[in-house]
């Protein structure tokens, strides 16, 4: 009797046991439920240069991923519209492939820091895979070589069709297109076009004089496209077609891109080494972390690079979003710049992270 007695109060107790524990349990999701609905969604909208959104896009998801609390939305317009909705105040931050002027910046009472976040080139992507199937007698070459001045004057409308001699020079043992150039340029204010100008710029008074530099110039011939979706777009379409866009554009869409003469008299293609060494030399000043690599000098150097700058005010009136776009820059600095190579960027070198990390501490101090 007493046996038995004896096993069932030791049932009871684990009973008892069993029981405490599901209500811990329970009780435990319980706050943790009421925690989650306890912790602040913050939201954050920037806009701006097209020639980053293809990595600002990775970035934000990845973010997220990790930090479902914040959501980052980020709208491709181009570098003008960018810079003037963070003079408006319509955004919490923008994006510019050039940087903020003194003029602008000065609109800005909150103050404006501008951030290098990534690194990139900007190519000629052309079309001419089309009329070689059309045509056996036409050799399309494996890479396009142009000249400096030759890429100059297709810009200017001097050179027109890609069979001109000036071109073929440069391209011995290939049977070029009898087919009119149909130049294709940005119809936005855009940070791409004035890395371009002002390339073009250094490199021919000609253009200097009758074109000059900026995120929207007076184009003497050519059809213009929005973004640099909108040029990369109208390439594919158009035989013939020539243009300028963000490396990443070029690779994704798989297009052909031009090996371009350097100030050293060597052709170079784009690419993840010839980028770099660009970078290299270029030393950004401490005061602002803005620069520009009109054409670089270095033998192996690819011509047309620029940083990407992320513009933020200096003060937020939301504190909590000041220390949320904070968080998201350092991340970008050190895990974002993991996936820059993936989607054709240059990683920042370490110098220019350590730069930028103490120009972020700035925000909302």
């Amino acid at each position: 009797m007493k046996q038995k007695i004896s096993i069932s109060a030791q049932l009871q107790s684990q009973r008892r046991i069993y029981l405490l524990s599901l209500i811990a349990i329970l009780l435990t999701i319980l706050s943790c439920t009421a925690n989650q609905k306890n912790i602040k969604r913050i939201s954050l909208i920037g806009v701006g240069a097209s020639f980053p959104a293809p990595l600002y896009e990775r970035w934000l998801l990845d973010y997220n991923q990790k930090n479902p609390n914040v959501e980052i939305n980020y709208q491709a317009i181009g570098s003008s519209a960018g810079v003037q909705q963070l003079i408006e105040g319509t955004v919490d931050f923008a994006a510019s492939d050039v940087g903020i002027t003194n003029e602008e910046a000065a609109k800005i009472k909150r103050g404006v820091i501008a951030l290098p976040l990534t690194a990139g080139s900007i190519v000629l992507a052309y079309n001419l895979t089309p009329i070689a199937h059309q045509s056996p007698q036409v050799k399309v070459p494996t890479v396009l070589r142009l000249p400096r001045q030759v890429y100059v004057d297709i810009f200017l409308g001097k050179i027109t069709n890609w069979n001109h001699p000036r071109i073929a020079a440069a391209n011995a043992g290939v049977s070029l297109p009898d087919l009119p150039i149909q130049l294709v340029h940005r119809t936005d204010g855009s940070g791409t076009t004035s890395v371009l100008t002002q390339h073009l710029s250094a490199i021919s008074p000609e253009w200097k004089s009758k074109v000059g530099a900026g995120k929207s110039v007076a184009w003497q011939v050519g059809i213009g496209g929005k973004g640099n979706e909108g040029v990369t777009a109208l390439i594919q379409q158009i035989p013939g077609a020539i243009g300028y866009v963000e490396y990443i554009y070029a690779k994704q869409n798989k297009l052909p891109v031009a090996a371009l003469e350097n100030k050293s008299g060597n052709y170079i293609t784009a690419t993840p080494e010839s980028v770099a060494q660009t970078l290299e030399a270029v030393k950004l000043p401490a005061d602002n972390l803005i620069t520009f690599i009109t054409d670089p000098t270095d033998a192996q150097s690819y011509p047309i690079v620029t940083y990407s700058w992320l513009l933020t005010y200096h003060q937020y009136p939301n504190r909590v979003k000041a220390q949320a776009l904070k968080n998201f820059v350092d991340w970008a600095l050190i895990e974002g710049q993991k996936s820059s190579l993936e989607l054709g960027y240059i990683p920042l070198s370490k110098k220019v992270v350590i730069q930028v990390q103490s120009a972020v501490k700035q925000i909302a101090e």
